[in-house]
């Protein structure tokens, strides 16, 4: 039998390593690649940047698949209530899509498949947005998510290297399939604009990250020539607050799935081919398998996004300040390294990964004593690479809240970012109203004599804020209120101490310390 399909893209925004896609063309003599606006994940709550990127890669992959005869369908509207219209209209017969395991997505999908079923349709879902089958390593786990990275590695290493990716479907594979589109229909499904969707762009700045397939793979193939680079990566090693960025920006691509985590994979392999090279967790692996260790908490742990009941999660009697949340979400913190970093998230839609540790420790147990909560909102609604597991996963972790228990360790928003830029360059980058302070004041421009702040042209108070909170004293209240919080858990959430392992090289934990102050 011939099918009529829809391929339904969500994430997985890409042709190339793309099963579910392939799938959708096996015996298939009409194809409808379709991706949906759905209002619950593309709302006001999202951030300029993030829907640009959206639009970006939309128009990529409506490109491609016109190289092959066929066309993007973009529509608005709940999946549940878009489906069953288009199912009637185009007489469909197959529907495809890549697995998600978000909570959200999971529940739409059964709604979805439920839909289709009704009406006879065969619905086909293939598992391609992680490394691996998230719910086979949590059944080779006991049916419970690893809460350890080391553990999370010897499962993976237990159920071998992730599959190799599948090319991209060819002119040959697509030559008897059609993909009807009579002229009405493409103003009707065409992709909009930013001024359609009714934002504001006034405030966009330059495109560092454009989105889409080709500049996913572009981008790939120029870091994967810097053989040396590579195989020489550690992630604590890179800088937090360079001022073009220290790590390959890949994030935004692989979230969005115009990149290929397996792709990604396989490419570093063949770099690391018989060469000495940095191993997991500092490596470029070793970063596409923190994804998977998130993502598996994600899925074994019941309410991985919030606090209370979330089993794994410390329950902390965090403080509610609307005022200090909104000077550390809008970089008015008095303190010129974070609110550096909030003012590259804001404009950029990026921050590197040590700057997000500074931030978010700064926000939570370090300084400000706010819900990582809150703070996972507002990453979620800037961040280009903003991904449901790793920001919930994240945040838990810099909140000494999940799987770091060293709450006594904490960032200094004056001397972290000193190590890596004594000159301040990159804060005279992200906030020029102090960029005539001079290197000794530039962290702490409070400390500068008036008549330096004159000669600067920036009076702190007036034209730049005095620090919020006094870190000296307060991350030092803090810690002992982390301390209480601990002692009020239960033993089964206490950290398990491992008996007679040797560790014989030092944990990500020891390479991030480097990087660290302690008080």
């Amino acid at each position: 039998m011939a099918h009529t399909c829809i391929h339904w893209f969500r994430k997985g925004l890409r042709l190339h390593d793309n099963p579910a896609l392939m799938a959708a063309l096996r015996d298939c003599k009409e194809l409808y690649p379709v991706f949906i606006l759905d209002p619950h994940l593309y709302n006001t709550q999202v951030g300029l940047n993030r829907w640009r990127f959206l639009i970006g890669a939309l128009k990529d992959l409506d490109c491609s698949l016109r190289k092959l005869n066929s066309r993007l369908f973009v529509l608005r509207g709940k999946p549940e209530d878009v489906f069953p219209k288009l199912f009637n209209k185009w007489k469909v017969t197959r529907l495809t899509y890549e697995y998600d395991t978000e909570p959200y997505s999971l529940s739409r999908d059964k709604t979805v498949t439920t839909l289709a079923k009704e009406q006879g349709i065969s619905v086909i879902y293939k598992i391609s947005h992680t490394l691996y089958d998230i719910d086979r390593l949590i059944e080779e786990n006991d049916g419970k998510p690893p809460l350890t990275y080391n553990r999370l590695r010897e499962l993976a290493k237990k159920l071998g290297p992730p599959k190799k990716p599948i090319p991209a479907p060819t002119f040959e594979d697509m030559k008897d399939i059609k993909t009807p589109c009579p002229e009405k229909h493409e103003k009707k499904y065409r992709i909009p604009t930013l001024e359609e969707l009714d934002l504001d762009t006034t405030s966009l700045g330059e495109e560092l990250f454009p989105g889409g397939e080709q500049e996913a793979l572009r981008r790939l193939d120029e870091h994967m020539k810097r053989a040396g680079w590579v195989c020489s990566f550690e992630k604590p090693q890179t800088s937090p607050n360079s001022l073009s960025p220290s790590t390959t920006v890949l994030s935004p691509y692989v979230t969005f799935g115009c990149l290929s985590a397996r792709t990604f994979w396989w490419r570093l392999a063949e770099v690391y081919q018989g060469k000495k090279h940095s191993d997991p967790p500092v490596s470029l692996h070793g970063q596409l398998l923190w994804r998977e260790f998130f993502y598996t908490a994600s899925v074994g742990i019941p309410n991985f996004n919030k606090m209370e009941g979330n089993s794994a999660c410390t329950q902390v009697d965090w403080d509610t300040n609307p005022e200090y949340l909104a000077a550390w979400r809008e970089a008015r913190t008095g303190y010129p390294f974070i609110d550096a970093i909030m003012t590259q998230l804001r404009q950029e839609g990026w921050m590197h990964h040590l700057a997000r540790h500074a931030v978010a420790c700064f926000l939570t147990r370090g300084d400000l004593w706010i819900s990582w909560e809150e703070g996972q909102k507002v990453f979620e609604e800037l961040l280009l690479d903003g991904d449901w597991a790793l920001n919930a996963g994240n945040w838990q972790w810099l909140s000494a809240s999940t799987f770091f228990h060293q709450f006594f360790r904490v960032y200094s928003p004056v001397a972290f970012g000193k190590k890596t830029d004594k000159y301040g360059d990159y804060i005279k980058k992200y906030l020029p109203c102090l960029k005539k302070f001079p290197a000794e004041y530039i962290y702490e421009p409070w400390k500068a004599p008036r008549s330096v702040q004159q000669a600067a042209g920036c009076i702190v108070g007036k034209d730049y804020p005095h620090p919020i909170v006094k870190h000296e004293q307060v991350h030092k209240k803090n810690i002992q209120r982390m301390k209480e919080a601990y002692a009020r858990r239960s033993p089964a959430q206490s950290p398990v101490k491992k008996q007679g392992v040797k560790r014989s090289a030092p944990s990500i934990i020891d390479m991030f310390q480097k990087k660290m102050k302690k008080e």
